[in-house]
């Protein structure tokens, strides 16, 4: 929370409020985390940031940030019309498809399991998460993946589904072992990987799904306008360059 009144005192556009902005204000949900969001002495970065930057300076859109670390919240604000985007490490799957609409995939991520490497019982594969705990997001379509998983290796996976803490945190928590293991998106465990060389995040969880912003399910004009300007961005030098700066180092 420190981190996050520190954002907000460091730039004009981003805010901690979850009240909707009048007027043309677009509100946009952004997750704090070494992706997405995140802060460096008195500057604020992260590939979804500075793409949403990017939209908005082109077509001189007017936005507000809202940095969120409760998925639960964020997914409540945008159902709620509080945020009119959401920007979060979310893959698009089929349980959230007939809630919310979807903008174009903007990259590709996937899960991974993040565990000790010290931790007492090795796991090497998927199989050998038979009967153990696994810690995730609330309201994250990981949950999801992993019951899928179990029924897969024909055993039990007990879940924790975590309504406080960020993906960030649970890698925190899992470093620190203050938690067993828990399952994110592979970007932002091999970002946190760099400063924590305990940590393993070998094993993978699913396949590679498509990563895209979350817009209200009634606001498909919007939905529309994002999908026709990221198209013509993804086509920029401007674009690789988020790309090998965020997601290639």
């Amino acid at each position: 929370m420190y981190m996050l009144k520190m954002c907000s005192s460091n730039s004009s556009d981003l805010t901690t409020s979850q009240l909707p902005s009048s007027g043309d204000t677009i509100d946009v949900g952004i997750e704090y985390s070494p992706l997405s969001l995140y802060s460096f002495g008195d500057t604020l970065g992260g590939f979804n940031y500075d793409l949403m930057r990017l939209v908005a300076s082109q077509h001189n859109l007017k936005i507000k940030f809202h940095p969120i670390v409760s998925l639960t919240h964020a997914i409540t604000a945008v159902e709620k019309g509080t945020f009119d985007i959401l920007i979060a490490e979310m893959p698009t799957t089929s349980e959230f498809t007939d809630k919310f609409l979807f903008t174009i995939p903007i990259y590709l991520d996937r899960q991974v399991l993040i565990k000790s490497k010290s931790n007492y019982k090795q796991i090497n594969t998927q199989l050998d998460l038979a009967g153990d705990t696994v810690w995730v997001v609330a309201n994250s379509p990981f949950a999801s993946r992993i019951n899928n998983l179990a029924r897969e290796i024909g055993d039990t996976i007990y879940v924790i589904t975590d309504s406080i803490h960020s993906a960030e945190q649970l890698f925190i928590l899992t470093a620190t072992n203050e938690i067993k293991q828990a399952v994110i998106n592979e970007q932002v465990a091999k970002i946190m990987a760099q400063d924590y060389r305990d940590v393993d995040i070998s094993t993978d969880i699913s396949f590679s799904q498509f990563q895209s912003w979350i817009v209200n399910k009634n606001d498909s004009v919007l939905c529309d306008s994002l999908n026709s300007w990221l198209s013509a961005i993804k086509s920029t030098n401007q674009f690789q360059t988020l790309q090998e700066r965020y997601l290639q180092k």
